[in-house]
């Protein structure tokens, strides 16, 4: 057999899902498997995964998990992905039997540390009850950082061939707790200190992850370097800095068969690179969708995205009365923190025809508006990896983004002989007008634009090549759980 590998995550497509993270774990358990390793897959048994009829046998064993001085009953449900990947699904109803999955929308959980803390536990208690002993345990965000802290202490004994890779996926959500609940986690009292999990006299979960995983990575190597600076690191670059030689970036890949204008069964018309013309109907399916008032002819440029600061909103809505005054319509789809929601909706109403705002969740909207607009604006602030830029080159709908993390990975500013997209530096509402209007600009050149279209639907993200890298990466995480380590090689590679 291959390699044994366990993929633990809060969401896993098409199980449980608020965003990216999602699709890279669900993805990735399917990739690594058809490379030959022996893959397993842990996240809670949320509502959301009923509801959605998923079916899942009830396995003979329960663990009992010990958490804040009381012991109690996980059950494992295991199911089953379209990949013949097994996920197990841990189930305790008063934590994970609810309508959403951290937060609603006036807040985070209160209990969201017993609730991550029962899970983290109950995986490494059902490794144990079914008999598993991984060569690597694949844990993902604060949601899962205390594992690799279990692993190094109260379960050492069971796991002394097992090596952890942590992955973060954005450093500004951490798993913050109050320093009087560290009890709750039954970690041994000298974690908590500065090497281990405390922060400014709080628990936190994402350092916990950080600190005791054998391996660190995160979704794009520039997004890697940026962590490390006070201005990305939120306060834990100091941490990631000491963790360097450990400390990757590996730009996540997307799924084409699900995001793929040639098969994509969301869209009004296929289309590909060698005949664009279902693109323009896509078009016109999306002036409909948002009730927008021009002719096919205007360009027209998408934002689907979480409604937050990181997000360029604030420089957006800066930018929004310039950007009205050209020759442009604009299409947003997304949910999130209600001053941008309330914002966008009243921009909406002042430039009614050709501006629309839809707040909602909405993949099979997200799909037609891939396939239906010219161009995708992502004016992040920061941006650890991205996926809508990278599905957009396969449509054909060209990324105007800002330089940062993934986004500057990917996207190649635009001249006749090279690039994919257009990028500005600058974080500013005058960069981004400036930008669009250079991106307008190349619009209006038809064979300059078709010829852009095309060079961006050859582009390749596809999981293969970042499946390679995490074999690497668990292979390297193995030797430094051994104490065999080359981390210069490996960097180098």
């Amino acid at each position: 057999m291959g390699m044994k590998v366990v993929i633990v995550s809060s969401e896993v497509s098409p199980f449980a899902k608020t965003g990216g993270l999602a699709d890279v774990t669900g993805t990735l358990s399917h990739v690594l498997k058809n490379m030959g390793c022996e893959v397993m897959v842990f996240l809670p048994f949320y509502r959301e995964v009923w509801q959605k009829g998923i079916e899942a046998e009830k396995l003979d064993v329960d663990v009992a998990v010990p958490i804040d001085r009381r012991t109690l009953t996980v059950g494992i449900y295991r199911s089953m992905t379209l990949g013949g990947v097994p996920v197990y699904l841990l189930k305790r109803d008063e934590y994970y039997d609810r309508t959403y999955l951290y937060a609603t929308p006036e807040g985070d959980y209160f209990d969201n540390l017993e609730r991550f803390t029962l899970f983290s536990r109950a995986v490494v208690e059902s490794l144990m009850a079914l008999k598993e002993i991984p060569d690597v345990i694949h844990c993902n965000d604060w949601q899962t950082g205390l594992i690799p802290a279990y692993i190094q202490s109260l379960y050492a004994p069971h796991f002394k061939e097992t090596a952890t890779v942590f992955t973060i996926h954005n450093i500004a959500y951490q798993g913050l707790f109050p320093a009087t609940l560290f009890d709750i986690t039954g970690l041994p009292q000298d974690m908590y200190n500065m090497e281990g999990v405390e922060f400014w006299g709080k628990i936190n979960l994402l350092k916990a992850g950080i600190v005791y995983a054998d391996v660190v990575t995160t979704v794009s190597e520039k997004y890697s370097k940026e962590i490390q600076t006070p201005e990305y690191g939120y306060g834990l670059e100091g941490v990631l800095k000491k963790r360097k030689d450990r400390l990757f970036g590996v730009l996540n890949g997307v799924d084409y068969s699900q995001w793929n204008p040639a098969t994509d069964r969301y869209i009004t018309a296929n289309y590909n690179e060698k005949d664009l013309s279902g693109k323009a109907l896509c078009k016109e399916d999306l002036i409909r969708e948002f009730s927008l008032d021009i002719d096919p002819s205007v360009p027209l440029i998408g934002i689907i995205s979480r409604f937050a600061e990181q997000k360029g909103f604030d420089i957006l809505s800066e930018a929004m009365d310039e950007l009205m005054k050209l020759r442009l319509a604009i299409v947003i789809l997304g949910t999130g923190e209600k001053r941008y929601q309330t914002l966008l909706s009243e921009l909406a109403s002042r430039y009614r025809g050709r501006l629309s705002v839809k707040i909602a969740f909405n993949e099979a909207l997200a799909h037609k508006m891939e396939a239906g607009c010219d161009f995708l604006l992502m004016p992040s602030r920061y941006e650890p990896c991205g996926l809508n830029q990278i599905y957009s080159l396969r449509y054909g709908t060209i990324p105007i983004v800002r330089a940062t993390g993934g986004l500057d990975d990917t996207i190649r500013d635009y001249s006749e002989k090279d690039g994919n997209g257009f990028k500005f530096k600058e974080y500013s509402s005058k960069a981004l007008v400036e930008k669009v209007k250079e991106a307008l600009k190349v619009y209006r050149n038809k064979k300059r634009w078709q010829t852009l279209q095309k060079r961006a639907m050859r582009e390749d993200f596809s999981w293969q090549r970042s499946a390679r890298t995490y074999l690497s990466i668990y292979k390297f995480a193995m030797n430094a759980k051994r104490g065999e380590i080359s981390s210069t090689e490996m960097h180098k590679k």
